[in-house]
This record gives structure tokens, sequence and C-alpha cells, in this order.
């Protein structure tokens, strides 16, 4: 198992791309897999340079094939607590990083890997991709991130998904909103270059401010999401990023 972190010049900074590597088990997430991934992303918690994050899973099988289940079947309640609490605290991660994280997805995107995809800003998929929940099919609920999956799909689909643990093609995860957008596997890497490039194409600041003004809507009442808004608006003008963003459009209208 591994997990790299690469970089790449876009915008005014980085696109940084984390790649989960235990293809021999699917990609599946075991403990070491949880931890490795955890100190990655908080490694880049305060990176000012970063404008966007890809995160993958390596080889063309899979993004991540589930939990890992020989660790699952030797859990009692107490080292599940503990299991599942490091999944979530990984999952918390990616939710809290102050810029975008992109979910490309190839292959099986199972169980854990589909929270972990719902987890993200963002979704980009192949057509070869394979989604679903199969946790009530070796005993277990589906549970953490899998809270997200509503949000996403609505209520009716996520109880399709998590009470027959059937798995769904990529087209079908598309069509019910899941992905933002679909495309071959040859054009995966191209489609996700031009995701993280037009984010990182934006100001830097705004899409850190409007990344966690989303994460405030989803607690919010519409009025108070309203006045959040509101205030991050003016918080905006207290530095020179408007100004400095608007610039080119009125040097084009001159």
């Amino acid at each position: 198992m591994s997990v790299s972190v690469e970089r790449r010049a876009a915008g005014t900074g980085d696109v940084v791309t984390i790649t989960y590597d235990r293809q021999t088990k699917l990609n599946s997430l075991d403990s070491a897999g949880i931890a490795a991934l955890s100190d990655a992303f908080k490694s880049l918690a305060g990176d000012r340079n970063m404008r966007a994050v890809v995160l993958t899973g390596a080889g063309p099988k899979s993004f991540v094939g589930g939990a890992d289940v020989n660790e699952l079947n030797a859990l009692t309640p107490d080292t599940g607590r503990a299991f599942i609490t490091a999944l979530h605290e990984l999952f918390v991660l990616i939710r809290e990083l102050p810029v975008p994280v992109i979910a490309r997805v190839n292959g099986y995107c199972l169980g854990a890997g589909m929270e972990m995809a719902a987890a993200c800003d963002l979704r980009v998929a192949s057509d070869n991709a394979i989604f679903g929940m199969p946790e009530v099919k070796v005993g277990i609920p589906s549970v953490i991130e899998a809270a997200l999956l509503p949000r996403l799909v609505g209520w009716g689909r996520a109880n399709y998904l998590v009470l027959t643990a059937e798995n769904i093609t990529a087209a079908t995860a598309n069509d019910w909103g899941f992905l933002e957008s679909l495309t071959s596997a040859a054009g995966l890497d191209a489609e996700v270059a031009r995701i993280a490039d037009a984010i990182a194409a934006a100001g830097p600041l705004a899409v850190r401010s409007q990344k966690a003004l989303v994460g405030e809507w989803e607690k919010l009442s519409v009025d108070d999401a309203i006045r959040a808004g509101i205030d991050s608006l003016s918080d905006a003008f207290k530095t020179d990023e408007p100004q400095r963003m608007m610039k080119p459009f009125f040097e084009r209208k001159r």
C-alpha cells in the first residue's frame, strides 16, 4: 500500500493529485491506508499554494473497492467503532480541506469508496465505473458518510443503494446526479484536468471562501445561509482579489 502526492502548476498555484495504491486488493481501505490518506490530507491543510486536489485510486480497475473485508471480519464492537471513526475522520479531512477536492473515479467505487467520492466536492468518472453500497450483503449497515447520499441522489435512490446492495453503472450514477461529469476511460484525465484548471483559474481566495460557504449551506437555514453569503462577499473586499480579477474584464472592454 502506498499514497503518493504529486503536483503540477495551474493558474496561480498547484493542482495536487493524491493517489491511493493498493491495486492487489482493488484499492480497498484498511487501517494503514486510512491513516496514510489522513496524513496526506493533513499535510496539505495549510498549503496556501494549493488550488485544487484530485483524489484517485491507482490502476484501471478501482477507485476504492470498499473497506478491507478481511479487516472487517476480525472487528469487535470496540475495534469496529475505532475503525469506522478513523474512516469518518478521513472523510471530514476531505470535506474540510480549504480547496475543492475532485474524485477521479475509474472502475469500482463501492461502499467506503462511494462514501469517499460523496465526501469530495466534485465527482468525475469514466464510463466503466461501477458504484454500489454492498454493506448489508456482509451483515453490516452503510454508515458515516453514506448519510451524504440522500442529498446527492435523493432519498429513494439512496434507500435503493443501501437496502438492496445492488451496484449501478456509471451512466445510472450520472443520471441520478451523483456525478458532475461522465467521460470515457481514455478521456478521464483530460476531463479531470479541465475541471481542476477551471478552479485554478478562478480567484484562489474566492474559491476557498466559496467552499467554506457551501459547507455552511448544509447546516444553516435559508435565511442564515443568505446572511452568511452577505458576510462572505463583504469579506472578499477586504483583499484586492476582486479588483485584480475584474481588471481583465475592463481591459477587454476598452
